[in-house]
């Protein structure tokens, strides 16, 4: 432990070293990757290369970040997983053009969500994992274009229908909350099923040939049923960066 009580003292980004970090995506994006540097404090620095598009800050040890990092205008992806981080800033709010959001294993409370998330009208996955909150805002049921959500690894009892019934969501990581009952997860998971049968016309008005088609393709989906139903259920949200739950028991090894 240093002088004064402060921890230690974390690797110092300057300019040069951050614009050497820049990365150019596949899809040629220029991302901004200053993940696992000992990182301590949010560099200044970078906001004086705000035209990136995306920002990786992951797997440091920041416990704040401030406001200014509204200056990413640009900003499509933002990933802040495995920090300090116990609140995140109102300003986040006025980052509109964010599609990725992640900020697992991180040390949020409930309080520590500004209303102003509500905001981010065009995000699509936002990963609150690992963290440790013990309910969800039900202002988050304002981001209709949220595809992905990961809420596991928390302190929740519930989740709101606000939550549930967003329009495009497509996969919801409840796992390792504590539930009423074991089987509370799953029932939410499955009220974003989307519909197996849309009925537009009766089988009396189809012709031999389509009441044909649409009877063998009825009977190919009962056979990917039972035959998902009889294997081990994968997790969700695999197509995000998420610790699995040997991190939540030792997430400093994580880091």
């Amino acid at each position: 432990m240093a002088k004064g009580g402060k921890g230690p003292k974390g690797k110092k980004i300057t300019l040069n070293v951050a614009k050497n970090c820049i990365k150019i995506t596949f899809d040629g994006k220029k991302r901004l990757d200053l993940s696992k540097m000992g990182i301590t404090t949010f560099p200044k620095c970078i906001l004086r290369l705000s035209d990136v598009d995306e920002l990786d800050l992951s797997r440091n040890l920041i416990r704040k970040i401030p406001d200014s990092i509204a200056k990413f205008q640009n900003l499509r992806w933002l990933d802040l997983h495995s920090n300090y981080i116990d609140r995140l800033p109102m300003s986040l709010g006025q980052m509109t053009t964010l599609l990725y959001l992640n900020v697992s294993n991180n040390r949020l409370t409930t309080s520590g969500l500004p209303v102003e998330l509500n905001q981010l009208k065009n995000i699509r996955t936002m990963n609150l994992g690992l963290n440790h909150l013990d309910r969800v805002p039900t202002t988050l049921g304002a981001l209709k274009e949220l595809h992905e959500v990961g809420l596991h690894d928390n302190l929740l009892n519930n989740i709101p229908k606000s939550i549930v019934q967003l329009p495009k969501l497509k996969k919801l990581n409840t796992k390792r909350n504590p539930f009423p009952k074991v089987e509370e997860a799953d029932i939410f998971v499955d009220s974003i099923k989307r519909l197996e049968n849309l009925h537009l016309v009766e089988e009396k008005d189809l012709c031999g040939p389509c009441l044909r088609r649409c009877q063998l393709a009825r009977e190919k989906l009962n056979r990917i049923k039972s035959t998902v139903t009889s294997t081990p259920r994968k997790a969700l949200f695999s197509t995000l960066i998420s610790p699995n739950s040997i991190a939540k028991e030792s997430q400093e090894e994580w880091r």
